[in-house]
């Protein structure tokens, strides 16, 4: 099978973890068959600098004639800094969203046996955790309307939602959780926030064509004491666009690093899969970043092209680095390995499972061998 990649490295250590992700999938491309090729993008901060526009036209005529986009991290401490820059990286990846539809933002959050001492939580809490969150991606305060009074002394964001964008993000949501243990959670501010009365109403409406679905409804600020307290009870976790943002976040660290969790964005085009941190340009250039989280957005990128089998190879080659403690640095400051040694554990491991787990020789990474 051929599928036509297009390819954004982005800012900071966007360029090193993706890189790893190539080569995992060229892994995968020969254990299977498949052949995946390649077409590189500008976007961010690089993009502004290159051509003082965050997302040139042609980074999305590749991304649109692509099967998938693979995305490395945005950002740059120079407009970070800088509260009065009117081009931002950011307004690169805003555009890409509008511009490929991606109005679903979909983030797992699973948890590591190997790794639950890192987390801030006991490890009883846990235990079964498993869960989905959806974003709505396009809609809400984040593109709402955006006013600042002449003094400067008075700004508002308008938070907009309308039926049809609900529904959309919605009927997804079910559709997810129809797969899984069949449980959706609605977060919301339904007792304060038209908008999220509107969520409500248009959820319970979709929920009667999903009634093989329980379907419970939390205020945002309940969700997010509950994700600490007992974050196994969630299944897929439904909400808007600022809510999402948070709560995912929050999330994030019940697995004990922020390297560690992927994304899909999903919509009426290409779909876009990228790591859920930032650039962390401070890391940039030094092999250090943990490239598990671009490496298993590859691995949702495979699902989404009809490659189950090839993504959970991509899960189990990741599973036994993390459970051999084959870590990064900010997994393990002390014992680590470095961005591209862990691309090469993982690519051995792809190779031997290939090979029916023999090799002719052992894993070679940086001048040194694990045995």
């Amino acid at each position: 099978m051929e599928k036509k990649i297009a390819v954004i490295l982005g800012d900071g250590i966007g360029p090193e973890v993706t890189q790893q992700s190539i080569r995992v999938l060229n892994a995968i491309g020969q254990r299977y068959g498949h052949s995946f090729q390649y077409e590189y993008g500008l976007m961010g901060a690089v993009a502004i600098d290159q051509t003082g526009n965050p997302l040139p036209d042609e980074t999305i005529a590749i991304c649109l004639k692509s099967d998938a986009v693979l995305f490395g991290a945005i950002g740059d401490p120079k407009y970070d800094n800088d509260p009065t820059a009117k081009v931002r990286p950011e307004q690169g990846l805003l555009k890409l969203r509008k511009e490929l539809q991606l109005f679903a933002n979909i983030r797992p959050v699973s948890t590591y046996h190997a790794l639950q001492h890192l987390s801030p939580l006991k490890s009883k809490q846990l235990k079964g955790v498993d869960f989905v969150i959806f974003r709505e991606l396009t809609g809400g305060i984040y593109f709402g309307k955006k006013e600042l009074s002449e003094d400067k002394t008075r700004a508002s964001d308008d938070c907009v939602y309308t039926q049809p964008e609900i529904e959309r993000v919605a009927h997804l949501a079910f559709q997810y959780a129809q797969k899984r243990k069949r449980k959706l959670t609605l977060v919301d501010k339904a007792n304060v926030l038209e908008t999220s009365r509107l969520w409500r109403r248009v959820v319970q409406e979709i929920a009667a064509q999903y009634a093989d679905v329980a379907v419970d409804y939390m205020f945002v600020d309940n969700a997010a004491m509950q994700v600490i307290l007992n974050p196994a009870q969630f299944d897929v976790i439904l909400t808007e666009n600022m809510f999402g943002d948070i709560i995912s976040d929050e999330a994030s660290v019940l697995s004990g690093s922020l390297g560690l969790l992927p994304s899909a964005s999903v919509g009426n085009t290409t779909a876009l899969f990228e790591p859920i941190h930032g650039s962390y340009p401070q890391a940039a250039g030094k092999d250090i970043a943990n490239p598990l989280g671009s490496i298993l957005s590859a691995a949702m990128l495979l699902d989404h092209l009809q490659m189950q089998q090839e993504a959970q190879t991509v899960r189990d080659a990741v599973a036994w680095t993390l459970s051999h403690g084959f870590v990064a640095r900010d997994i393990d400051p002390v014992n680590n390995y470095a961005t591209s040694a862990i691309g090469d554990l993982i690519v051995d491991h792809i190779e031997r499972q290939r090979d029916g787990g023999r090799r002719n020789s052992n894993a070679s990474l940086n001048q040194s061998t694990i045995i």
